[in-house]
Protein backbone atom coordinates (compact mmCIF):
# COMPACT_ATOMS: atom_id res chain seq x y z
CA UNK A 1 0.00 0.00 0.00
CA UNK A 2 1.08 3.31 -0.88
CA UNK A 3 1.92 6.37 1.33
CA UNK A 4 -0.84 7.93 -0.96
CA UNK A 5 -3.24 5.13 -0.15
CA UNK A 6 -2.53 4.92 3.68
CA UNK A 7 -3.65 8.40 4.06
CA UNK A 8 -6.67 8.12 2.00
CA UNK A 9 -7.39 5.45 4.59
CA UNK A 10 -7.24 7.85 7.25
CA UNK A 11 -8.45 10.92 5.99
CA UNK A 12 -11.99 8.71 4.68
CA UNK A 13 -12.12 6.37 7.42
CA UNK A 14 -14.86 7.35 9.38
CA UNK A 15 -16.96 7.53 5.91
CA UNK A 16 -15.54 3.69 5.28
CA UNK A 17 -16.87 2.74 8.53
CA UNK A 18 -19.88 4.47 8.17
CA UNK A 19 -20.89 3.50 4.63
CA UNK A 20 -19.95 -0.34 5.77
CA UNK A 21 -22.48 -0.24 8.34
CA UNK A 22 -25.25 1.18 5.69
CA UNK A 23 -24.18 -1.60 3.52
CA UNK A 24 -24.78 -3.94 6.13
CA UNK A 25 -27.93 -2.82 6.90
CA UNK A 26 -29.24 -2.74 3.52
CA UNK A 27 -27.89 -6.32 2.79
CA UNK A 28 -29.82 -7.81 6.16
CA UNK A 29 -32.95 -6.06 5.24
CA UNK A 30 -32.61 -7.52 2.22
CA UNK A 31 -32.68 -10.41 3.87
CA UNK A 32 -35.43 -9.90 6.12
CA UNK A 33 -37.58 -8.93 2.76
CA UNK A 34 -36.57 -12.34 1.10
CA UNK A 35 -37.69 -14.55 4.73
CA UNK A 36 -40.71 -12.31 5.05
CA UNK A 37 -41.81 -13.00 1.36
CA UNK A 38 -41.34 -16.89 1.51
CA UNK A 39 -43.19 -17.10 4.70
CA UNK A 40 -46.34 -15.10 2.85
CA UNK A 41 -46.71 -16.67 -0.56
CA UNK A 42 -45.92 -20.07 1.52
CA UNK A 43 -48.02 -19.72 4.80
CA UNK A 44 -44.53 -19.93 6.57
CA UNK A 45 -43.56 -18.27 9.89
CA UNK A 46 -40.87 -15.43 9.08
CA UNK A 47 -41.55 -14.51 13.06
CA UNK A 48 -40.21 -18.23 14.29
CA UNK A 49 -37.35 -17.49 11.83
CA UNK A 50 -36.35 -14.49 13.91
CA UNK A 51 -37.14 -16.31 17.41
CA UNK A 52 -34.38 -18.97 15.79
CA UNK A 53 -31.90 -16.12 15.50
CA UNK A 54 -31.48 -15.83 18.93
CA UNK A 55 -32.11 -18.94 19.98
CA UNK A 56 -28.98 -20.26 17.52
CA UNK A 57 -26.61 -18.29 19.70
CA UNK A 58 -28.46 -19.47 23.17
CA UNK A 59 -30.88 -16.51 23.57
CA UNK A 60 -33.85 -16.48 24.55
CA UNK A 61 -36.11 -18.00 21.82
CA UNK A 62 -39.65 -16.13 22.30
CA UNK A 63 -38.00 -12.73 21.26
CA UNK A 64 -38.54 -11.87 17.67
CA UNK A 65 -37.32 -8.36 18.52
CA UNK A 66 -34.05 -9.74 19.93
CA UNK A 67 -33.88 -11.98 16.81
CA UNK A 68 -34.01 -9.13 14.17
CA UNK A 69 -31.93 -7.14 16.20
CA UNK A 70 -29.24 -9.54 16.64
CA UNK A 71 -29.15 -9.95 12.47
CA UNK A 72 -29.45 -6.77 11.94
CA UNK A 73 -26.30 -6.10 13.96
CA UNK A 74 -24.16 -9.23 12.18
CA UNK A 75 -25.19 -7.75 9.20
CA UNK A 76 -23.72 -4.23 9.73
CA UNK A 77 -20.49 -6.31 11.04
CA UNK A 78 -20.75 -7.95 8.13
CA UNK A 79 -21.18 -5.41 5.89
CA UNK A 80 -18.45 -3.28 7.43
CA UNK A 81 -15.64 -6.49 7.20
CA UNK A 82 -16.30 -7.08 3.49
CA UNK A 83 -16.18 -2.77 2.68
CA UNK A 84 -13.01 -2.63 4.50
CA UNK A 85 -11.82 -6.15 2.60
CA UNK A 86 -12.65 -4.20 -0.58
CA UNK A 87 -11.21 -1.40 0.13
CA UNK A 88 -8.17 -3.02 0.92
CA UNK A 89 -8.15 -5.41 -1.90
CA UNK A 90 -9.50 -3.46 -5.19
CA UNK A 91 -8.92 0.34 -3.27
CA UNK A 92 -10.11 3.61 -5.10
CA UNK A 93 -10.45 0.76 -8.34
CA UNK A 94 -13.80 -1.03 -7.42
CA UNK A 95 -15.78 0.33 -10.25
CA UNK A 96 -17.69 -1.30 -12.37
CA UNK A 97 -18.56 -4.70 -12.05
CA UNK A 98 -15.46 -5.36 -9.52
CA UNK A 99 -17.83 -3.75 -6.86
CA UNK A 100 -21.20 -6.04 -7.10
CA UNK A 101 -19.21 -9.13 -8.46
CA UNK A 102 -16.95 -8.80 -4.73
CA UNK A 103 -20.28 -8.47 -2.51
CA UNK A 104 -22.43 -10.97 -4.47
CA UNK A 105 -19.59 -13.75 -4.44
CA UNK A 106 -18.22 -12.85 -0.62
CA UNK A 107 -22.10 -13.34 0.13
CA UNK A 108 -22.34 -16.67 -1.67
CA UNK A 109 -18.92 -17.91 0.37
CA UNK A 110 -20.38 -16.32 3.42
CA UNK A 111 -23.85 -18.57 2.74
CA UNK A 112 -21.21 -21.70 1.75
CA UNK A 113 -19.75 -21.40 5.43
CA UNK A 114 -22.84 -20.70 7.08
CA UNK A 115 -24.83 -23.52 5.96
CA UNK A 116 -22.33 -26.37 5.19
CA UNK A 117 -19.63 -25.53 8.14
CA UNK A 118 -20.82 -23.18 11.12
CA UNK A 119 -24.70 -23.53 11.79
CA UNK A 120 -24.51 -27.55 11.48
CA UNK A 121 -22.30 -27.32 14.43
CA UNK A 122 -23.95 -24.21 16.31
CA UNK A 123 -27.38 -24.83 15.73
CA UNK A 124 -28.50 -28.15 13.21
CA UNK A 125 -32.05 -27.10 13.48
CA UNK A 126 -31.49 -23.44 12.22
CA UNK A 127 -30.07 -24.40 9.00
CA UNK A 128 -32.97 -26.19 7.61
CA UNK A 129 -35.65 -23.87 8.93
CA UNK A 130 -35.56 -22.46 4.84
CA UNK A 131 -34.83 -24.29 2.05
CA UNK A 132 -31.06 -24.11 0.89
CA UNK A 133 -32.11 -22.10 -2.14
CA UNK A 134 -34.31 -19.48 -0.14
CA UNK A 135 -30.94 -19.35 2.11
CA UNK A 136 -29.26 -18.63 -0.67
CA UNK A 137 -31.21 -15.75 -2.57
CA UNK A 138 -31.37 -13.99 0.44
CA UNK A 139 -27.30 -14.04 0.99
CA UNK A 140 -27.11 -13.07 -2.81
CA UNK A 141 -29.77 -10.12 -2.17
CA UNK A 142 -27.47 -9.44 0.58
CA UNK A 143 -24.65 -9.12 -1.52
CA UNK A 144 -26.64 -6.84 -4.05
CA UNK A 145 -28.09 -4.56 -1.74
CA UNK A 146 -24.75 -3.91 -0.04
CA UNK A 147 -23.26 -2.96 -3.61
CA UNK A 148 -25.81 -0.78 -4.53
CA UNK A 149 -25.44 1.21 -1.32
CA UNK A 150 -21.60 0.70 -1.67
CA UNK A 151 -22.37 2.63 -4.90
CA UNK A 152 -25.28 4.98 -3.97
CA UNK A 153 -22.72 6.33 -1.48
CA UNK A 154 -19.89 6.57 -3.60
CA UNK A 155 -21.24 8.63 -5.75
CA UNK A 156 -22.41 11.00 -2.54
CA UNK A 157 -19.42 11.26 -0.59
CA UNK A 158 -16.28 14.08 -2.29
CA UNK A 159 -14.21 11.46 -2.75
CA UNK A 160 -15.96 8.29 -3.03
CA UNK A 161 -13.81 5.16 -2.32
CA UNK A 162 -15.41 2.68 -3.87
CA UNK A 163 -16.24 3.38 -6.93
CA UNK A 164 -13.86 5.53 -9.25
CA UNK A 165 -15.01 9.03 -9.77
CA UNK A 166 -15.21 10.46 -13.33
CA UNK A 167 -14.07 13.99 -14.69
CA UNK A 168 -15.50 16.09 -16.96
CA UNK A 169 -12.17 16.96 -18.21
CA UNK A 170 -11.46 13.82 -20.24
CA UNK A 171 -14.88 14.72 -22.15
CA UNK A 172 -14.72 17.03 -25.34
CA UNK A 173 -16.19 20.48 -25.12
CA UNK A 174 -19.16 21.55 -26.95
CA UNK A 175 -20.75 19.13 -29.62
CA UNK A 176 -19.54 16.15 -30.98
CA UNK A 177 -19.20 15.26 -34.73
CA UNK A 178 -21.57 12.48 -35.68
Amino acid sequence: MSSRSLSSWRTNAPDLIRTGLYAGLAGGLAEIVVVWAYSAFTSGDAAMVARQVGAAIGLDATSVIAGIAIHLGLAAALGLSLTVALRSLAGRDAGGYVLPVFMIGSLAIVWMINFFILLPMVSPGFAHLLPYPVTLASKLLFGLAAAATLHIRSRRLPLGPWVQQTTTAARPAGPSAA
